[in-house]
């Protein structure tokens, strides 16, 4: 049955050759000269949050507001921008998974920094952020699962998907201020207690102000987690001085 399916994936693409989501290249979902040209978060970052900044600092203002001690320490991959944007919608809305693994290539690139070895050398499971189960119902997958599934894989790290649930639907964060967005996903996840004592790395796909990954984080470290890391994809370049009151 898999030869078969083989086959029929390799004459869809002969009569119909997947085109890059980004460039319409033919031949590629997402071509070699897109992905090069992805650009990785550098410094100036926030140290705790990973967020990119405009000049070095202590924290970024959304850290220093509170509300991320669940998490020990994130990065983020890659700006939120051309070539990477419509790769992203097109893995998260336009029903192409096939995305999922040329994608993850990204958190292995953030792997191989410090500290990212020694803390993955000690990481008890990789958990994506979940989807409510309508929602997933209605897209047919989570695109941070197939992320979470193709990092863990070229890691050899356990994928525990099931170690966190969400346990009511909500809004999408799209649109909503900083406030919003923490209020929106408050007690909307619920961890299993095998999490107790154990050391964990969350993974999402985009990250704004971090309301989501932190509601996760808090969930994990409420069920006894003893550490809870993050990862997430892509995150939009600072437009103004984060260091603005204000600022979200």
């Amino acid at each position: 049955m898999k030869s078969i399916a083989r086959l029929g994936v390799y004459l869809t693409d002969i009569f119909f050759p997947p085109r890059c989501v980004a460039c319409a290249r033919a031949g590629f979902v997402f071509c070699d000269r897109c992905a090069q040209a992805v650009a990785p978060v550098v410094a100036p970052i926030c140290p705790h949050c990973g967020r990119p900044q405009l000049r070095p600092l202590d924290l970024c203002s959304n850290c220093r507001s509170g509300g991320r001690e669940a998490l020990d320490l994130v990065r983020v991959a890659t700006l939120y921008s051309h070539p990477l944007r419509p790769a992203i919608h097109a893995l998260k809305y336009s029903g192409q998974p096939e995305l999922a693994a040329p994608l993850a290539r990204y958190f292995v690139a953030v792997a191989q920094q410090p500290p990212w070895l020694e803390i993955l050398a000690q990481i008890d499971g990789v958990i994506p952020v979940p989807l409510h189960a309508q929602r997933l119902t209605e897209r047919g997958y989570n695109q941070s699962a197939l992320l979470a599934g193709a990092f863990a894989e070229r890691m050899r790290l356990k994928l525990a998907e099931s170690w966190l649930s969400r346990a009511r639907q909500t809004r999408s964060q799209v649109g909503l201020n900083a406030a919003e967005r923490q209020q929106n996903v408050a007690d909307a996840f619920h961890a299993d207690s095998v999490v107790a004592g154990k050391r964990l790395l969350l993974i999402d796909d985009v990250f704004t102000t971090g309301a989501t990954l932190a509601a996760c984080a808090q969930a994990l470290r409420q069920a006894g987690a003893a550490a809870v890391y993050g990862l997430v994809l892509s995150t939009p370049a600072p437009a103004i001085d984060d260091d603005t009151p204000g600022d979200v």
